[in-house]
């Protein structure tokens, strides 16, 4: 069931500036680039935007995977991307992961409104191969569990740490 809410154009701006990423970007460019950023309805609940603050840049200081798990609100539900670097037994790789937040204790409107819409933000989120709907902490404080995501017990590291048992 599709919501008639719209995507605001700054988010696919957002998006795809996330996705390409340049080969030659110099440690200043790279710093900057977004790690991971929150989306959520507009006041009139019309169109998905970009939550204000809710942004990690490749340079911040500490952990971003935790960072980003502080930054989800625990009573509300939002869309997340989030650029995932991991490595497998094989290779290092970057994936971009659209997750769904939706807190078993956010509004039983809130979820369905946000349910209802997500259609209209993945069809602009073109290429997306990782999407996660996470309904609580505990399904996602623990980095393996966006490694399983990733690529199984092949991962081995997520955001240079360890997925150590």
């Amino acid at each position: 069931m599709a919501s008639g809410v719209t995507v605001e154009e700054n988010v696919l701006t957002v998006f795809n500036e996330m996705k390409v990423r340049k080969a030659q970007a110099n440690e200043e460019e790279r710093r900057k680039r977004k790690k991971a950023v929150l989306f959520c309805l507009s006041e009139d609940k019309k169109k998905i935007i970009m939550e204000e603050g809710r942004e990690i840049l490749q340079g911040d200081e500490g952990d971003p995977y935790l960072t980003f798990v502080k930054m989800l609100p625990p009573d509300d539900c939002r869309y997340a991307l989030y650029d995932a670097t991991y490595e497998t037994k094989e290779t290092k790789k970057e994936d971009l992961v659209f997750i769904f937040w939706a807190p078993e204790n956010a509004p039983l409107k809130s979820k369905m409104i946000y349910a209802s819409s997500k259609d209209a933000i993945k069809k602009k989120f073109t290429g997306i191969k990782h999407e996660w709907q996470v309904n609580g902490l505990d399904d996602i404080k623990d980095r393996k569990t966006l490694a399983e995501k990733l690529g199984g017990s092949s991962v081995i590291t997520l955001e240079g740490k360890p997925l150590n048992d």
